[in-house]
């Protein structure tokens, strides 16, 4: 019989190595013998610190078509998510950005949601992942989406305390599911992304799924506009569109491996973050290299970028030419490096570690 584990972990789905991967990982190195629970599971693409612990998947595991078309299986993954079944444990933690925090656990166990947000498309965000279009699929969607907030909190006395990522996502907790929930920031690796001697270049750099929330055809239009090259690091759904939409001063770098990031944020002359994120690792990683960001002054990024300090921030409502307002002004200013990294040291895993520790209370 295997032992009572100290805790249990659940995660969404195991993917990629995205902002909340990073998280599970910390969570991982905090209980390093936890099992991990997760709707599904893509061998290779997580961490080797993740898929150390033993990783247990719902029925959807062996769903047809998984790897290509997961998303298409959201309506059932309420009812896969509330079918895991937990060992006994004293403590579950959750990492949830859809549907983990409504995990059912086991008997006496407390429960920690770590949310990253509420479920963006079920809620505020819907039109920005679903443009209208009419007719009968969008009114099926529309009563999915209406289900799945339903259920989403009805789901939420299932969790005992709830740590959001940023003061923003504790305001969308509150809003959508009527609890409070702690600030822990996510940690960053600002022990690896640190200030380089590499010379700057004049090129823009986006690090982003390419997804329609993140907006980045406003960071291609914005450097069109300044006759400005721009990178954009990162895989997703839009990539096709996006590449349609770019000239030649864009170039599309997929994937890269850490130390290439870290040598690309060390060159930039500037983080372009478009849309409105729940935190922003990514801008903590740039700011740690000294690179400055500019970004939409609302959502997470409010927590790590001080405007004039360590970036620009500006009015989304301006568009494109407030965005490239914002990044002409960063050119022409002068960033010390060391000032720039001094200034997110608090996003550091070592704090993280800290502030976990004290909310879990074990």
């Amino acid at each position: 019989m295997s032992a009572r584990p100290a805790a249990v972990l659940v995660h969404d789905w195991l993917t990629g190595m995205r902002g909340g991967e990073k998280v599970l990982e910390a969570l991982g190195a905090r209980f390093p013998h936890a099992p991990i629970y997760t709707l599904f599971h893509f061998p290779g693409s997580v961490s080797a610190a993740i898929e150390a612990h033993p990783i247990r998947t719902s029925a959807l595991q062996h769903a047809p078509g998984l790897r290509r078309h997961y998303r298409y299986y959201l309506p059932l993954f309420p009812r896969a998510i509330e079918r895991l079944r937990l060992p006994e444990t004293d403590l579950v933690v959750s990492s949830s950005h859809c549907v983990a925090k409504g995990v059912v656990p086991p008997p006496g166990a407390r429960h920690v949601c770590y949310c990253h947000t509420p479920v963006r498309y079920a809620w505020d965000q819907q039109a920005v992942y679903f443009p209208r279009k009419g007719g009968v699929a969008e009114r099926l969607r529309s009563l999915l989406l209406a289900r799945l907030r339903r259920w989403d909190v009805a789901s939420v006395g299932r969790v005992d305390a709830f740590l959001a990522n940023s003061r923003f996502v504790a305001d969308r907790i509150r809003r959508f599911y009527g609890r409070e929930a702690a600030v822990v920031a996510p940690p960053v690796d600002v022990g690896f992304f640190t200030p380089g001697r590499e010379e700057r270049a004049p090129f823009a750099l986006c690090v982003s799924a390419l997804s329609p929330y993140k907006r980045v055809e406003l960071a291609i239009a914005a450097c069109e506009r300044l006759r400005m090259d721009l990178r954009v690091v990162g895989e997703g759904p839009d990539r096709g569109r996006l590449e349609r939409l770019a000239g030649p001063g864009v170039a599309f770098l997929g994937r890269v491996d850490a130390e290439t990031l870290r040598s690309l944020y060390r060159r930039a002359t500037c983080f372009v973050q478009p849309g409105v994120e729940d935190f922003g690792i990514a801008s903590v990683e740039a700011i740690a290299c000294g690179c400055p960001v500019v970004a939409c002054g609302e959502g997470g990024v409010r927590d790590i970028v001080e405007d004039g300090r360590n970036g620009r921030l500006y009015h989304g409502e301006g568009g494109v030419a407030a965005l490239a307002d914002a990044i002409d002004a960063v050119r022409a200013e002068h960033f010390e490096s060391g000032d720039l990294s001094r200034s997110v040291q608090r996003f550091s895993a070592e704090r993280f570690g800290e502030a976990l520790t004290s909310h879990l209370r074990v």
